[in-house]
Parts: C-alpha cells; structure tokens; sequence
C-alpha cells in the first residue's frame, strides 16, 4: 500500500511541474499547439489520483478492507484519466459535449479544465457517456464491459 501512495503523489507532483513549466509559458514550441489538450490531461490525472487516493485511504483506514488484488488498478487507473482527461477535449472540441452557449475565452477553457478532472474522477460513467453519445451519433453498439454494467444495476 505504502508504494502505491508514493506511486500517486509523485505522479501528483509530475503533473503539478507540467502544470507549472505550462503555467510560465516552458513548454516547447512544437506543443504550444496542444497546450489546452495537455492541460486538460493532467486535470484528468489529478482526477484519478484523488479518486485513488480517497480509494486508499476509504479501503485501508475506513472499512478495513485492502485488498492486494487491486493493486494494479492503483497504477493503472491514474494513466487512464490522463487519457480520458485529454479525450475531453477531443469531445468538447468537436461538439459533441456542450458546456456553455457563450463564447468567453477564459471561462470556456475553465469548464474544459473542469469537465477533464471530472472525466478523470469518474472514468466509468465518462465512458458510458462516451458510448452513449457514439451510439446516438453513429450507431456504435456499447462495449460488452458496459452492456454487463447496465445489467448489474438492472440487479
């Protein structure tokens, strides 16, 4: 457990240096281009280490149920909100997702920063949202892992 805490704060720490190197204009010049699709990744990221880090801190020190098995979700899950935190910006960008109906630049790029962590945060339901919006868009059927999610909580 002791390692997978260590695991989340240093990759805490890496995302909050790449937020800073962006923050005081560090980034190279060929990633200026993508430099909100990049911060939106690492509001993904700070999403899922807090929701591992609660997962932590929830499984050993409240319910007393820590579970070595899960070990690999601890590692994996924070790269997978980085992911999903950048593909939101794919999904907004496109219109696909809609946040606001006004065009205020530095509003806008709040509720991306926003809509990312929460992506992040929650990567199953933003998943489910993402299949839901591509079914509605192009006729592509759910993930079988999604199918079964929706029969459990038919339970």
């Amino acid at each position: 457990m002791k390692k997978i805490i260590a695991y989340h704060v240093i990759l805490l720490l890496a995302i909050i240096a790449a937020a800073c190197a962006i923050l005081q204009g560090l980034l190279p010049v060929w990633l200026n281009t993508v430099q909100v699709p990049i911060t939106c990744a690492l509001a993904g990221g700070v999403g899922g280490i807090t929701y591992c880090l609660r997962g932590v801190y929830l499984n050993a020190c409240v319910r007393k149920q820590w579970d070595d098995a899960w070990q690999p979700w601890y590692y994996i899950r924070p790269i997978v909100s980085l992911i999903c935190g950048a593909v939101s910006f794919l999904f907004l960008k496109a219109g696909l997702l809609v946040l606001d109906a006004t065009e205020k630049t530095d509003s806008n790029l709040l509720g991306f920063y926003a809509l990312a962590f929460i992506a992040g945060l929650n990567v199953d339901k933003f998943v489910a949202k993402l299949e839901d919006i591509a079914h509605a868009t192009w006729g592509i059927e759910k993930s079988r892992v999604s199918k079964d999610g929706d029969k459990d909580k038919d339970k």
